[in-house]
């Protein structure tokens, strides 16, 4: 099929495209920086320069390449080693998922695009209230920082925009990447001893290996109702659980750990609440309709491949 790839350049894009391409798609993909034109050609794909924000340019380049589906992962990820004020952080990121949104879904409506595959997040957050792990149905149910307002209304206008508007609207909740080029600063961080575990680290988190990422994606080209998935691997874990192996993998000293308000004033409100009060995400609807298995089921196994590529 004729696939138009945003964001192709990206942690996720660059796994996504070669993958696209050897299963024999037609592939239109694109990136804001001129300098990695070369690198989208080598993968076999037509590249184009584009602003996401740019509504006349996005509706003008989805008409000359004529999708029959679109790959919406455009995102502008800064330095991730402080989160003290994620709306600031992810401000970009945050109109592309509003306003490039809209204009992906305007100009697939112009162009007859049948499939708009999107980008969500299934990653760790503030949620409100405990309970078992997370399904497409519960509600997203963040308990209010004010340092983090614009990126969950951004991130809802997605879950609700992309199935409502495009025929075949599917939106893609991915865990927390890992893996090569997805969270090498992480990595960097633990060895250092710069992220400890605060507030005792009961907040559970999703991963998914980046490579298990595109292949969902993948999957979702021609598979799947329209809706919501989550696109996670299948043994959520707590902070205190995860954080620790991954410092012993990485050959780095344990963790730190520090209560709740140091790390507030270390790290923010963001932060202390993705580590003590996130809940975790199911990926049984995934496995179901996408037929997507990860190869990585746990991150145990994906770590150890991820530190030792």
């Amino acid at each position: 099929m004729r696939v138009f790839v945003t964001g192709a350049t990206g942690a996720l894009g660059r796994y996504l495209v070669p993958e696209l391409v050897a299963a024999g798609h037609e592939v239109t993909a694109t990136t804001t920086t001129p300098g990695k034109v070369g690198q989208l050609r080598e993968a076999g794909a037509e590249p184009v320069v584009l602003d996401g924000r740019d509504r006349e340019a996005v509706i003008a380049a989805v008409l000359a390449a004529a999708p029959e589906v679109i790959l919406h992962e455009m995102t502008a990820l800064a330095d991730l080693r402080s989160l003290r004020n994620p709306d600031k952080l992810f401000s970009v990121t945050n109109e592309l998922r509003a306003k490039g949104t809209d204009n992906l879904l305007a100009a697939a409506k112009r162009a007859g695009t049948r499939r708009v595959i999107a980008q969500g997040y299934a990653g760790a957050g503030p949620d409100r209230r405990s309970g078992g792990l997370k399904t497409e149905d519960d509600p997203s149910d963040w308990r209010p920082i004010r340092s983090f307002v614009q990126a969950p209304a951004a991130m809802r206008h997605v879950e609700e925009a992309v199935p409502s508007q495009a025929p075949e609207g599917i939106v893609l909740r991915y865990g927390a990447f890992y893996g090569p080029g997805a969270s090498d600063v992480l990595l960097e961080m633990l060895r250092k001893r710069q992220v400890p575990v605060v507030g005792g680290g009961s907040g559970v988190w999703s991963f998914v290996e980046i490579s298990d990422a595109a292949a969902a994606t993948l999957a979702a080209i021609d598979r799947g109702a329209p809706g919501l998935y989550n696109v996670v691997d299948s043994d959520p874990a707590p902070v205190a659980e995860w954080l620790p192996y991954l410092a012993q993998v990485a050959g780095a000293k344990p963790p730190l750990r520090v209560p709740a308000w140091v790390g507030r004033l270390l790290a923010g409100d963001f932060v202390v609440a993705q580590m003590t009060t996130s809940r975790g995400y199911s990926n049984e609807k995934a496995r179901k309709e996408l037929g997507w298995e990860p190869r990585y089921a746990s991150w145990r196994e994906g770590f150890r491949a991820w530190v030792g590529s």
